[in-house]
């Protein structure tokens, strides 16, 4: 019989086919999955893999930024040099879980690292489940080496930075410090490293993964890396070597005169900018912790706020000049008494002097001369005055903290208080807002903001500049002038002849100021604060400079003391900045007919017995 083949139910090879493309498709379909989630592993999340492929230093210089570096200018070159930067340290440590012989180990890295051997073997053998024992945390390459050399079991290491001062003496309160920080790691203290720390330190990078419920991450969960932002530069107006022979300088006078403390502070009187800022108990930014005192960690010129003296006459002449009420010429009698609400107001050397001129007053640093000014102008007017110069409220300037003083006494009903602020007691200011307000004397009449970073340079390389920023003009071009003028008196023919400079006009004012006592009312005996505030040269100044002497002790008065630093660094700067002599260097000084007396702080007595 012949057998015919069974023909296939055509419905039945459609399904087969059907079913045959469905699996290809599927395949095809998983595929691409694969080949698409191989292309987001490579490329999307290279980075976070990179990670999970790296050691300790790489996942570190990934995700932790780098600490920005502090700059200065050198005026010659214009080259940049750090004040503030990083280093390459090595932090070790110990695993006691992997380690054979854990006393072995820790007297060996006694030896490498110079380490108390004790403590190590107490924390390796009786914490041995611990993952981690810190050793050393600033370990230099040499030492790291040493280690690595030595093939310890249970030892690792981690590159990291530290933070660098290489020029040390060159003004720790200008700088400020880097600490250890529970939350950040490192966090920057006073100073500049205090007030950019935000700008300096950068943002740290992150790596965050879906897990399961037991913790473990997801194979195929969301991950997302986010890379550390270095932080920026931060370079400084100051002038490198200005900077250098203001600290030398401050250091040598406040030694010389046993004093409690000394500034020196010189700006730009054109723009604001601080040229150098330097105080003295200083201290070693990368010893902070050796500081016995920690007052000498504050900067001395935003925070130090105390009663000025003789240096503030020249705020209130200025006003006097300014309002139309007197000129240089102006003259009154000096009977070496000025009553005010029965309170009588002396001269320094308790001497009446008769006829004098305003420039006189200067000159010869007299307080009844200054009472005379204020009451003509009025007490309104001069509070007015005293305020538009920037007593009274923060400057503005980058350093934190900042004070601003106290002139709230010249709120007061009674006139005593305006009468003595006029010649600098009963009122505090700072040694910043000193040399702004003279500045304008010096400039023009322009009160600028006082500023110390001149640009920040981001890491992607974007400078961001600071731009002058005038605030006020509390007196005007010509009121500029006069006072200038009246000042060079004082430096020619008045008290403060030890800080002229042969060959140029030098504009200028001594202050020697008490200090009040902290136990009662009154003032300490015997304790004074020299003080010499001005610029050069005065018909074109190229700085504006305070010197500010805490305390002396083998000399009283700041003619003594601050003055004649002001000379030696004015002539420095003059030198420095290739400032031509105005006049014949070997020229003799001017003499006035009648003797000069020092300035001292007020003598105020009352009526009563």
């Amino acid at each position: 019989m012949l057998i015919r083949p069974r023909r296939l139910d055509r419905s039945a090879a459609s399904q087969t086919e059907l079913r045959f493309r469905v699996l290809v498709a599927g395949f095809a379909l998983m595929g691409a999955v694969l080949i698409l989630r191989l292309g987001y592993l490579q490329i999307a999340q290279y980075g976070m893999y990179s990670l999970y492929a790296s050691d300790q230093h790489e996942l570190a210089k990934k995700l932790l930024p780098t600490r920005g570096q502090i700059l200065v200018r050198d005026r010659a070159d214009g080259s940049l040099h750090p004040l503030a930067t990083n280093r390459l340290v090595y932090q070790i440590y110990g695993v006691p879980k992997d380690m054979k012989d854990p006393v072995a180990v820790a007297h060996a890295l006694s030896q490498a690292l110079s380490v108390d051997d004790t403590d190590l073997v107490t924390r390796f053998t009786r914490r041995k489940d611990d993952p981690y024992e810190l050793v050393a945390q600033g370990a230099s390459a040499d030492e790291a080496q040493t280690v690595r050399d030595l093939k310890l079991d249970g030892v690792g290491m981690l590159q990291t930075t530290a933070r660098l001062y290489p020029e040390p003496g060159i003004g720790g309160q200008l700088l400020g410090f880097v600490a250890p920080d529970a939350t950040d790691g490192v966090k920057g203290k006073y100073g500049i490293e205090g007030a950019f720390d935000k700008e300096l330190a950068g943002t740290p990078g992150s790596l965050l993964a879906e897990k399961d419920a037991s913790g473990r991450e997801l194979t195929f969960g969301s991950t997302v890396f986010a890379q550390a932002m270095n932080g920026s530069d931060v370079i400084l107006t100051i002038d490198r070597t200005i900077q250098y022979k203001a600290c030398d300088l401050i250091q040598r006078a406040v030694a010389e005169h046993s004093a409690d403390r000394g500034t020196l502070v010189v700006m730009d009187p054109d723009t604001g900018a601080l040229l150098a800022s330097c105080s003295s108990p200083d201290f070693d930014p990368a010893n902070y912790g050796k500081v016995k005192d920690i007052s000498d960690l504050n900067n001395q010129i935003t925070l130090n706020a105390y009663e000025p003296g003789s240096i503030f006459k020249a705020v209130t002449l200025s006003a006097g000049l300014d309002s139309g009420k007197i000129t240089p010429k102006t003259t009154y009698v000096d009977s070496g008494v000025a009553d005010v609400d029965d309170i009588h107001i002396k001269n320094a050397d308790l001497k009446a002097h008769g006829l004098q001129t305003m420039t006189d007053v200067l000159a010869m640093s007299l307080n009844t001369g200054t009472v005379f000014v204020q009451q003509l102008i009025g007490k309104d007017t001069f509070l007015s005055y005293v305020q538009s110069f920037g007593f009274g409220k923060k400057t503005g300037i980058e350093f934190s903290p900042e004070s601003k003083g106290n002139t709230s006494a010249l709120l007061n009903k009674g006139k005593v208080a305006s009468a003595t602020a006029s010649f600098g007691q009963g009122i505090t200011v700072t040694p910043i807002q000193i040399l702004t307000a003279y500045a304008a004397m010096a400039n023009g009449g322009k009160l600028l903001r006082p500023y110390v970073v001149d640009e920040i340079i981001k890491p992607d390389g974007t400078h961001v500049k600071t731009k002058p920023e005038v605030v006020g003009n509390p007196i005007s071009p010509r009121t500029s002038r006069l006072i200038t003028g009246m000042l060079v008196s004082v430096v020619e023919v008045g008290e403060g002849k030890h800080a002229a400079v042969p060959g140029y006009w030098v504009a200028g004012k001594t202050g020697t100021a008490q200090v009040a006592r902290t136990d009662g009312r009154g003032y300490q005996k015997d304790v004074t604060i020299g003080s010499f505030a001005g610029y050069a040269p005065a018909n074109d100044p190229k700085f504006v400079m305070l010197v500010k002497i805490d305390h002396p002790r083998d000399v009283q008065w700041a003619e003594s003391s601050a003055a004649p630093l002001f000379g030696d660094m004015a002539k420095y700067l003059l030198t420095y900045m290739q400032v031509s002599p105005e006049r014949p260097i070997t020229a003799p000084l001017p003499t006035k007919p009648q003797p000069v007396t020092t300035s001292t702080p007020a003598m105020v007595s009352s009526t009563a017995p």
